[in-house]
């Protein structure tokens, strides 16, 4: 029997133009590169910025948190010229990131319960 686990996540954005999709676009896109981790996902933070606003250019800054169960918080962050685009390749980044914290993770603590156990010191006789 599995447990669904139900992935939260919030947007900031600071009041910047952008498309009215691009909220439900995000939420699948997290979905899709997140929810095999969604037992160990304790927040997930997306900020959108537009450094020269209307002005246009390869300006468009996604930049997505993630804080997961022992592993701390993993950040991945894009520059584009499109919304689309940033949330696109900030989301792939982001589930490779956290695959990889995730392994390590558990790498470690696997190799901790093999670490061989230390044996006394053998006493020195007089």
């Amino acid at each position: 029997m599995t447990k669904e686990h139900v992935m939260i996540w919030a947007l900031k954005d600071s009041g910047v133009i952008r498309p009215k999709k691009l909220p439900d676009h995000i939420e699948r896109r997290l979905r899709f590169a997140l929810s095999r981790f969604a037992g160990r996902i304790e927040k997930i933070v997306v900020f959108l910025h537009d450094r020269n606003g209307a002005k246009g250019g390869i300006d468009k800054v996604c930049r997505v948190l993630v804080k997961a169960r022992g592993c701390g918080v993993i950040m991945a962050a894009v520059t584009d010229a499109d919304w689309i685009v940033a949330v696109d390749r900030a989301t792939t980044r982001i589930g490779r990131s956290v695959a990889r914290q995730i392994t390590r993770h558990r790498d470690r603590r696997v190799a901790a319960l093999f670490k061989p156990a230390r044996l006394p010191e053998p006493m020195q006789g007089g």
